[in-house]
């Protein structure tokens, strides 16, 4: 009886396989890897990523959790003023109704006097944001325009446990006066890449010289 030649087992696409690859298994790409973060550890990301921008920023400060009033990373100013990182960790890219009631703790807060404005608001998640409120950002007043219809539904009953907050006459005039350009958004990969060079990439990422090759090579489509 004939016996069959081995079937050849075929090459796995993507990363070679290399002695780390064998050991360990293959890499998670990080902008992968940020989308299993908990809410925690998605701010926590967040800050170190901005505490390392320490040629902007004289100190940064996490917020987060109960009693925060819509500041999740805070980064203050060699002037005093003040930045905001608003961490959104969904399983989709964000959309308007996303940042409704955010906006609106910001309104509300500063209007109370809780704590100035900020000069730049950045909404951050993993996945980045939507096509809609990417062109919402980039045009203010359409923003402020779209907020106001929808702060009965989104923010009223929603900002504080304890009360109502509806739009009278002095809150509203406190929100024409916020100039809504400060909203903006960052991309993950440009704060995945500005992460990278900071002592907390290997620590949450995993890495050496050789698998932080491949794993940049995985990112690029490259082959070694």
């Amino acid at each position: 009886m004939k016996i069959p030649s081995p079937t050849p087992i075929p090459k796995p696409s993507g990363v070679p396989a290399t002695a780390d690859t064998i050991a360990i298994g293959q890499p998670i790409p990080p902008i992968e890897r940020i989308r299993l973060f908990s809410d925690r550890q998605w701010e926590e990301f967040i800050l170190e990523w901005a505490d390392s921008l320490r040629q902007d920023y004289e100190s940064v400060e996490r917020c987060g959790g109960a009693g925060d009033m819509g500041r999740d990373v805070i980064a203050t100013l060699a002037d005093g003023t003040w930045h905001n990182y608003q961490c959104k960790h969904y399983d989709h890219a964000l959309y308007p109704g996303d940042i409704w009631l955010e906006i609106g703790k910001l309104v509300y807060y500063t209007w109370k006097g809780a704590y100035p404005v900020p000069t730049a608001y950045y909404f951050v998640g993993p996945q980045g944001v939507g096509t809609k409120l990417s062109n919402l950002l980039r045009t203010p007043s359409e923003l402020k325009k779209q907020f106001k219809e929808n702060w009965i539904s989104k923010c009223e009953k929603k900002i504080t446990a304890t009360a109502e907050v509806k739009l009278t006459k002095p809150l509203s005039k406190h929100l024409d006066a916020i100039d809504f350009g400060i909203f903006s958004h960052v991309p993950p990969l440009r704060i995945i890449d500005a992460h990278r060079k900071t002592s907390w990439y290997v620590p949450r990422f995993g890495g050496g010289p050789v698998s932080y090759t491949h794993l940049r090579a995985h990112e690029t489509g490259r082959n070694l």
